[in-house]
């Protein structure tokens, strides 16, 4: 007998640590309004999540880690339709454009990125069936619960705090005239980088997110650090766009998703900045 509730009564930490001290096998599925995960578990360890499902989950986890861009993503969407990403993976790794560590290692920051949000999720109805879990192909890895409860846990408070501090992401964003902090004191990594780049008065917070394919979790993160450093402001909108505004060399290419303004002498700009101070 499958085991369903609501997470109003029993949630998501309650029902990880079940799975994990049980050592279950099968499959936990839970939806909210409109939104669906599916999390896979062998044995007490996950090992496949998904969030709404459709597209490819390895060419998200490479786009995701920033091994593919976006027009690459699609490229290889239109080209591995079809097959499954057991398939596209082994392609790729004897095409030589990924290892295999990389692969696994990209899956599973996807898992992660796909199981962390549901830490939020505190209504929504839930059913695990104990089986294997069907994955159809899917790459799969093997990640302690342990660490995902304990993690997860710490996210979720940082994420209410976060949602405190940076309530609104349909706002934008701008360079400080009078950065407070020297680019060149800061290690940025590779997301922080990549939503640098598109930051421009057009640009809201949520149009960067999607494009960039990061959670509300992630940019608020990111946004937050960049504020609290001083580097950037927030701009309010006189009024809402639709669509991010595209640069003029890249309106005739369309897209799946508009890419918002991309500011390709960012780092130059701040350079000259922080030198005039």
């Amino acid at each position: 007998m499958a085991l369903k509730g609501n997470l109003r009564d029993f949630s998501i930490v309650q029902l990880l640590n079940l799975i994990n001290l049980a050592r279950k096998t099968g499959t936990l599925k839970i939806d909210r309004s409109e939104e669906r995960a599916d999390l896979s578990f062998h044995g007490g360890k996950l090992v496949y999540a998904t969030l709404d499902g459709g597209e490819s989950e390895l060419i998200l986890a490479l786009r995701q880690t920033g091994m593919i861009t976006e027009e690459q993503a699609r490229t290889i969407g239109a080209r591995a339709s079809g097959r499954s990403d057991k398939e596209l993976g082994l392609l790729l790794i004897n095409a030589g454009y990924a290892s295999q560590e990389e692969i696994i290692e990209s899956m599973r920051e996807r898992v992660l990125h796909n199981t962390y949000p549901l830490f939020t999720w505190h209504d929504g109805s839930f059913r695990f069936e104990s089986g294997t879990p069907q994955v159809n192909g899917a790459i799969t890895v093997r990640i302690d619960l342990e660490n995902v409860i304990m993690q997860g846990t710490r996210r979720l408070e940082e994420w209410e705090r976060l949602q405190d501090e940076l309530p609104e992401l349909d706002v934008s964003l701008r360079f400080a005239d009078r950065p407070k902090t020297s680019l060149r004191d800061i290690n940025l990594n590779v997301q922080e980088w990549r939503v640098i780049s598109f930051i421009n008065p057009r640009n809201t917070i949520r149009q960067i997110a999607q494009y960039n394919n990061m959670s509300d979790f992630q940019i608020r993160k990111i946004v937050y650090g960049l504020l609290q450093a001083g580097l950037v402001e927030i701009v309010r909108p006189e009024k809402k766009r639709e669509e991010p505004e595209l640069p003029e060399r890249e309106a005739k290419v369309p897209t799946e998703k508009q890419r918002p303004d991309v500011k390709r002498n960012v780092i130059m700009r701040l350079i000259d900045r922080i030198r005039e101070l």
